[in-house]
């Protein structure tokens, strides 16, 4: 490895380096040996500046001793084989001195051969190709390589670690060492003599290389292409000199202290990556309010020295604020707060400066260069970091490491919680608590369960909107207060489950509370009314599959008192029963014929059903409208207070003034949600829909209404909001169209509560209108404008009609219609007889029937001039339609686009259907006006009997029939 000297000329330039290594000279010393080595006696060497002749021969030295070096001293380090682990990290530490100085040696050997090219050939190689000017940085990061390797093993003896497991050849070795060592005695330790053969060369070559860059720069003139380069050059091995001398330092201090710590300590502190920066036994502080007998400040942590006890604070993540005086400073870290006291301010200064510029150095992740804090952007941390912390005090944090934004000391930001026993958190936090959207995924005891949780956190729980998938299979999905459910919410059980349920209703502190409405799977019924304490409690409807639904008063989920049983024959009980609806205690039974039985009622083991009573049969039948549109709930359930939990949280967000970082927490949000099974870490994201990713920005949304105040522009506005799920109005309308189908949908669709359905969708039109002038006022008070007159009731009512309720009603109709169909199921089945009956009738005698005028009839006369009747010398007349067999054609095919859709079909806008209706009557009148050759405006009287013609040829029944013929 290297080139040995051999000419007279090498061996007295190498003795002269020698020399300069063990007496620098001068400037001008050098200058005068540089002209002697440059004279004719050289050759080539004279066409060149006597600079980079040094150099050469400066390269050429340090090349050959780092040669030696690896043969007598790296090479036999590395044939221990040690047993022990910190034998072994010793070890290692060595092998990458071992490989740092190959490398250097490499640099060397390529910068030797780019000055002898250049001094062979210095007419076609120009000052720019030598390797230290044209890659100055990369033979930077080799030094500084082989720097951080040298100084790791001087900070934790790794030379006298090695030499006392080689004593006996080390010894033999003292005088070879010396070649190497220079102002040195003979007397000192091996590994101390180690550790300067591996330091002088190095300090040597790089002070005698700035030294030559020096003087070759004063030599190149201004205007030098090089001059550029060479000034760079020399400032980078100026840097590199300082830098050395500081790392040199610090690992020597450190290297000293560890004999002062006791071996507990120094176990805990002693790693190659530590470096000593300030020791309070050469500047005294002291630390409040914690104890400290000692305090050290490392490059990556500071120290708390306390009898046998290591306090360590790892510097990423300390912040550093001044104190009430010039002698303290405070310092702030995840778990602890305290100051540094100093005796006098220039302790003060010094502590506060190093520390700050080491909590600088190691959030950049890389030594300043080329010393602590030199010229370095920032000079002061950032108050906001990102870093990894495990928190070790008592406390719901206790052992859970927290990866993330950091403030001041405290989680704040974006982050990542984790707990030993398999808890996470990811979301967002505020000084140090969950604050703001967070998931936390909880793990349960059988294997790959969680329960899941998508919520909104404030100051450290669940409060606002979420949505949890429980390891039970089941989901909740809305609001929280202090961790539990509280507020709106729905709770649904999947059908396999063992008791599937589900609950829309209310919840307070964790359990049901107030309105609800519950859907119990086993015993297919569904209970709609009041709870408590998770209870059924208080006034409540109960509907069942079977069509019976009943009516009363409950106390601690059990009915009590006499309630009012209604069933799917139309007769009504009004008494005492269970809820297995048996019939106990004195009751009133009322019979569809108007027989009533009025007595008490039992029941018992073989004898079934038995009473003792008067029954009357003599009662006049009752009206068939009295018992079969028998309404429930009305009045047991004020309207206007079923819902506040749904209303409540809109009302809030207006009287924030409608926040954009509220409008989830208090409106809600919609994530895709699945049960199939997945892996815990993929619950952890969600893929949720943000407003601000939309167009729906509340900025957006209140100037808009502010821009469509009038009413046709405002109908148009309050549509497009009722539409758009991301619009806060179309949240509130899908919340209310959720609860309107939990309980009027499936079991609910029942004739008896098609009363109280009614009741709601007014009310909902008219919270809906109440939300569009919370918005609207929110907007006015963002222009700085006056904000608009309250309205009276009767003003308020007229909009809601008006506006609201023809916009809303469409999102209940499929509800609402089938309540109706199932209340006048008896009456719609006779008018579609009677239409199905009239549908039998050909043109003229359905006309005729109708009593429609015959001049309005769209037939055509037709005289017959054969087969008449002998002697009648009047003509015979016969009438046909125009249209064989269709009258009225294109009016009935206008209507059978609305009557020919399935019964089941609820789903149709009734705005629709009225404008079928009426291009219908269009239809009607257009036929008539045709026929008349001229407009014609139908009266009332002729047009009822012509509408009820075309119904009954747009009848399913006689279009399938007239087919068929």
């Amino acid at each position: 490895m290297g080139s040995l000297l051999s000419s007279e000329v090498g061996w007295s330039w190498a003795f002269w380096a020698y020399s300069l290594r063990r007496h620098p000279a001068p400037m001008a010393a050098i200058r005068s040996n540089l002209a002697w080595f440059s004279g004719p006696e050289s050759g080539t060497l004279a066409m060149c500046s006597p600079e980079e002749a040094a150099l050469l021969r400066l390269e050429e030295v340090f090349s050959a001793t780092l040669s030696r070096i690896n043969s007598f001293v790296l090479q036999p380090l590395l044939e221990a084989e040690p047993s022990d682990p910190w034998g072994r990290e010793c070890l290692q530490l060595l092998q990458q001195l071992h490989r740092s100085s190959q490398q250097l040696w490499e640099v060397t050997e390529e910068s030797l051969h780019s000055l002898q090219e250049r001094l062979r050939h210095p007419d076609s190689i120009s000052l720019e190709s030598l390797l230290l000017l044209h890659s100055a940085d990369r033979v930077l990061q080799v030094h500084l390589e082989y720097i951080e390797s040298y100084t790791s093993c001087v900070a934790v003896q790794a030379f006298q670690k090695a030499v006392k497991r080689r004593s006996e050849y080390w010894q033999g070795q003292r005088k070879a060492l010396q070649q190497f060592l220079s102002g040195m005695s003979s007397e000192g330790s091996v590994g101390t003599a180690l550790v300067q053969a591996l330091r002088q060369p190095l300090t040597h070559h790089v002070q005698q290389c700035v030294l030559l860059l020096l003087s070759l720069r004063d030599t190149v003139g201004e205007s030098h292409p090089t001059r550029e380069l060479l000034v760079h050059t020399v400032t980078i091995f100026g840097n590199l000199q300082s830098f050395m001398r500081q790392e040199l330092d610090q690992a020597m201090a450190t290297q000293a202290l560890w004999h002062t710590l006791s071996s507990r300590q120094r176990d805990v502190l002693c790693t190659p990556a530590h470096r000593l920066l300030q020791d309070s036994q050469d500047i005294p502080v002291t630390v409040t309010p914690l104890r400290a007998e000692r305090v050290l400040l490392f490059d990556d942590a500071l120290v708390l020295l306390q009898g046998h006890s290591v306090h360590t604070f790892d510097l990423k993540l300390v912040w550093v604020e001044p104190g009430q005086d010039r002698c303290m400073f405070h310092l702030l870290t995840p778990e602890e707060e305290f100051s540094l006291c100093s005796k006098d301010p220039q302790g003060q200064v010094a502590w506060q400066w190093k520390v700050t510029q080491a909590v600088c150095q190691t959030l950049r992740r890389k030594k300043d260069f080329p010393v602590l804090g030199a010229g370095l952007e920032p000079s002061e941390p950032p108050t906001c970091r990102c870093g990894a912390y495990t928190f070790r005090a008592e406390g719901r944090f206790s052992q859970a490491t927290y990866e993330g934004e950091w403030y001041g000391g405290r989680p704040h930001g974006k982050g990542t919680l984790k707990w030993p026993d398999g808890r996470n958190h990811v979301g967002d936090f505020c000084q140090g608590l969950e604050h703001g959207f967070g998931i936390r995924l909880v793990p349960q005891a059988s294997e790959d369960k969680f329960d899941c949780y998508k919520c909104h956190w404030r100051e450290g729980s669940m409060c606002g909107y979420g949505i949890c998938e429980y390891s039970t299979s089941e989901v909740y999905k809305g609001y929280f207060q202090e961790g539990l459910r509280h507020g709106f919410g729905v709770l649904e059980s999947t059908p396999q489950t063992p008791q599937p349920c589900r609950y829309t209703g209310h919840w307070e502190r964790g359990q049901r509370s107030g309105y609800g409405v519950q859907d119990d799977g086993d015993r297919g019924e569904r209970y709609i009314g009041m709870w408590q304490a998770d209870q059924r409690h208080g006034p409540g409807v109960v509907v069942t599959q079977a069509g019976v639904c009943y009516q009363g008063t409950f106390q601690a989920d059990k009915m009590v008192g006499p309630g009012i049983l209604l069933c799917e024959d139309d007769s009504l009980y009004e008494g005492t029963f269970t809820r297995d609806l048996t019939f106990v205690g004195k009751g009133k039974v009322t019979f569809p014929n108007g027989f009533t039985l009025e007595g008490s009622f039992g029941s018992g083991a073989g004898r079934g059903l038995h009473t003792q009573g008067v029954l009357d049969t003599a009662a006049l039948p009752p009206d068939p409208g009295s018992t079969r549109k028998r309404q429930l709930g009305l009045g047991v359930f004020p309207v206007e207070s079923r819902w506040q939990g749904v209303y409540g949280p809109f009302q809030d967000f207006v009287q924030a003034g409608c926040p954009g970082d509220l409008q989830e927490a208090l409106l809600g949000f919609h994530v895709q949600s699945s049960r199939e099974l997945r892996k815990s870490q993929e619950y952890l994201c969600c893929e949720r829909t943000h407003p601000e990713d939309h167009a729906g920005r509340m900025e957006d949304i209140l100037e808009e209404l502010l821009q469509h105040r009038a009413p046709e522009a405002l109908q148009q506005c309050l549509r497009k909001a009722l539409s758009n799920s991301l619009h806060p109005l179309g949240k509130l309308l899908r919340t209310l169209m959720l609860t309107f189908q939990a309980t009027y949908s499936g079991i609910g669709a029942n004739k008896h509560l098609q009363g109280l359905a009614q009741e709601e969708v007014k009310q909902h039109a008219q919270e809906l209108w109440a939300a569009y002038r919370g918005l609207l006022q929110v907007a006015l008070q963002c222009k700085g404008q006056a904000p608009e007159e309250d309205q009276d009731a009767e003003a308020r009512d007229l909009q809601v009609h008006r506006l609201m309720l023809p916009l809303v009603l469409p999102s209940f109709y499929s509800e609402l219609f089938t309540l109706y169909l199932l209340l006048h199921e008896r009456e719609d089945s006779l008018y579609s007889q009677g239409i199905a009956n009239l549908s039998l009738f050909p043109d003229t005698k359905l006309l005729e029937f109708l009593d429609v005028q015959k001049h309005l009839w769209p037939l055509k006369d037709l005289m017959l001039t054969t087969n008449q009747p002998p002697g009648d010398r009047l003509p015979h007349f016969t009438r046909y339609s125009l249209v064989r067999d269709a009258c009225f054609l294109s009016a009935t095919e206008c209507l059978q686009k609305m009557i020919q859709l399935p019964r089941c079909s609820t789903t149709v806008d009734p705005r629709e259907k009225l404008e079928v209706l009426e291009r219908t009557y269009g239809e009607i009148e257009a036929t008539v006006s045709r026929m008349l050759g001229q407009e014609h405006k139908l009266p009332m009287d002729d047009l009822l009997p012509l509408l009820i013609y075309v119904v009954s040829r747009a009848h399913p029944v006689t279009s399938t029939s007239r087919r068929r013929t």
